[in-house]
């Protein structure tokens, strides 16, 4: 497979400051400049699971992988397929995410990860995955200090080779492309469309301080008030959160109309 080179539109300094904050937050921010439709794009619309929620948020760029454990074929020049396989992720830039599809969902035959690919693909840039498959070893994947969010825990690999990479995939619902920017953590993914990543700190950032200036203030200082009077503060604080934010974006956000 041809190897793409793709350039990292965010410095890892704003990585890192997009990993202080949880992905619902980043989310906030992303909403104010989207051109798409927040309801629909960029999110998970299935569940998934964050098996090492204790490690925080994780930040990267997406790289692809399709596996189908349920299929001894795919086994024929595997170490040849691995070899190409790990000169792919070897080649892109970090921090990468690996964005997994199952090709035998709804069903779960076997795992690609445990620990000794959380340790591999740690040494190759990668801080996590997210599979709409399986994943084992959890305990020892968490010690490599490698991230994941998957749809469930099996015991076994069954006979899992990399099948296909560098391509679109299809996991929770939500079509994601290597080079993507993800941010994860326990409630989920947000892969950010192309052309988006600018702006996105600065608009998460802005839109969490709005929050707080605002509704989160006036909620906060409701007590000792009547009924009335907690109304109509509460009432306030929103149409100033709603100004704020179509004054800074043009929409005036979550509560505002």
């Amino acid at each position: 497979m041809d190897k793409k080179q793709l350039t990292p539109s965010l410095s890892h300094e704003e990585l890192l400051q997009l990993k202080r904050w949880n992905t619902p937050t980043v989310y906030n921010g992303w909403e104010q400049i989207t051109q798409h439709d927040p309801a629909q794009a960029a999110i998970n619309l299935e569940a998934t699971t964050d098996f090492m929620p204790q490690m925080g948020p994780m930040v990267g760029w997406a790289v692809t992988l399709q596996i189908e454990p349920s299929q001894k074929r795919h086994k024929e020049g595997v170490a040849r397929r691995s070899a190409d396989y790990r000169d792919y992720l070897a080649g892109m830039p970090g921090p990468k995410i690996v964005v997994v599809q199952d090709l035998d969902k709804p069903a779960t035959t076997g795992s690609f990860w445990g620990e000794v690919n959380a340790n591999v693909h740690r040494a190759l840039g990668c801080v996590g995955t997210i599979t709409d498959g399986a994943i084992r070893d959890v305990d020892e994947m968490t010690n490599a200090g490698f991230k994941a969010l998957a749809r469930r825990l099996c015991v076994g690999h069954a006979h899992v080779v990399p099948v296909q990479w560098d391509c679109e995939v299809q996991v929770f619902g939500q079509r994601v492309r290597p080079g993507q920017l993800i941010h994860a953590d326990k409630h989920g993914f947000l892969a950010i469309p192309p052309g988006e990543e600018a702006g996105l700190l600065e608009a998460a950032v802005f839109m969490d301080q709005n929050e707080c200036n605002t509704v989160i203030k006036a909620a906060r200082s409701c007590s000792g008030l009547s009924r009335d009077e907690m109304l109509k503060k509460l009432d306030r604080a929103m149409s100033a959160f709603g100004e704020a934010a179509r004054e800074r974006f043009g929409d005036a956000g979550e509560f505002g109309d």
